[in-house]
């Protein structure tokens, strides 16, 4: 496969594939050390496994089609088949019948691959892929799709997936909270719905994390390279293997950016809906009321039905409403409500119960005094 003058320097070592007698090529059955790259993203095509010895595509003879991305690009080195012939086939019959063509041929007068084909290997694989490169760039639509695209689409859908879940499954774990306020807003009371899905928050926290960890696990898992089963695409440990495989050119923005940077707006937004109920009295207003002294008349009702700080406000502004009420403290971790009159009026325990109830809640009164340490 090499320039002639390339050719000279192996025609006495006893590990060329070439006779110098005139007897043609023949195929070595012991492994030599030397490799193939078909990685479209680098020049190589021979290696060594040990040391930094490399041939590249300009060195050869034959092109290489499997690493070129357009022209005519030869596949089948026996038999004369290529994208540009497949394009063809397609054009004037709808199909391709360079496979059948090949296994046809290889019986009689039979193939040599390991001596035509730059990659020293069966074609039928580089035709497979050819075939479909082929319709892709027809813009053909056929059923048949290589496994790797296949793996990079189902990658893809799972990558999707695990972030709407978990973004689904965060909405859901603060649903206790925003749920129960939303309802309250257009009139309905939502205490019985807030109980039931303060239940089911720790699940939907390890939902949440399951499907966040499984977003992060698409998104930054190691890519691998397209290489010969069995063989790296360049050799390791080298000094130039990371200009062998890297890509032709580094792009400040790309999909894979594009997918971690929607990845981490994913997680801000999970980690917000998921720590909701903790925050999100401070958006409603504080519970506790600055005007609430001793020189009230105080009464403590036992709250039934909160579920998280918001749930604390939205009482604190319902029981504000009662008639004779001036101040109100509710701590959403006791589950209590302190509610203060003028120091000369009782508390209307029932317009306070009542307001309680409209706010989603249910309540009683503990105890009632003409004052309070708060």
């Amino acid at each position: 496969m090499l320039d002639d003058d390339l050719a000279e320097q192996f025609t006495a070592d006893s590990r060329s594939c070439c006779a110098t007698e005139g007897e043609g090529c023949a195929s070595i059955k012991e492994d030599t050390g030397w490799r193939f790259c078909p990685s479209q993203d680098c020049d190589v095509v021979y290696f060594t496994e040990q040391g930094d010895t490399r041939f590249t595509k300009s060195q050869l003879k034959v092109p290489v089609g499997v690493k070129e991305s357009s022209g005519e690009r030869p596949l089948c080195y026996c038999f004369g088949h290529s994208v540009g012939s497949i394009k063809e086939e397609l054009g004037t019959k709808g199909r391709s019948d360079a496979l059948e063509d090949i296994r046809t041929k290889m019986k009689d007068p039979g193939c040599h691959c390991e001596t035509s084909n730059p990659s020293g290997s069966c074609c039928l694989g580089s035709v497979t892929n050819g075939i479909q490169i082929a319709q892709e760039e027809m813009q053909m639509n056929d059923s048949t799709v290589t496994l790797a695209s296949t793996a990079k689409s189902s990658t893809g859908r799972g990558e999707t997936i695990a972030k709407i879940g978990t973004l689904v499954s965060a909405i859901m774990a603060s649903a206790c909270c925003w749920l129960p306020l939303l309802l309250l807003a257009v009139g309905v009371s939502g205490a019985g719905i807030a109980t039931m899905l303060e239940t089911y928050r720790p699940l939907f926290m390890v939902v949440t994390f399951g499907f966040l960890g499984a977003a992060f696990y698409f998104t930054y898992r190691p890519k691998k390279a397209a290489a010969n089963v069995g063989y790296d695409c360049c050799p390791t440990g080298s000094a130039k293997a990371k200009d062998c495989c890297a890509p032709a050119g580094i792009h400040r923005f790309s999909v894979m950016a594009l997918n971690k940077v929607m990845l981490w707006g994913v997680t801000v937004l999970a980690v917000a809906f998921l720590f909701f109920p903790s925050y999100v009295g401070l958006f409603l207003g504080t519970a506790a009321d600055a005007t609430l002294s001793g020189n009230m008349n105080q009464a403590v009702f036992k709250i039934e039905g909160m579920t998280c700080e918001g749930c604390a406000s939205i009482l604190a502004e319902s029981i504000k409403t009662a008639p004779r009420v001036l101040a109100v403290h509710v701590d959403y971790e006791a589950g209590e409500a302190v509610v203060g009159t003028e120091i000369c009026c009782p508390v209307p325990e029932e317009e306070v119960l009542l307001a309680i109830e409209q706010a989603g809640f249910k309540g009683k009164q503990l105890s009632s005094g003409s004052s309070s340490n708060q």
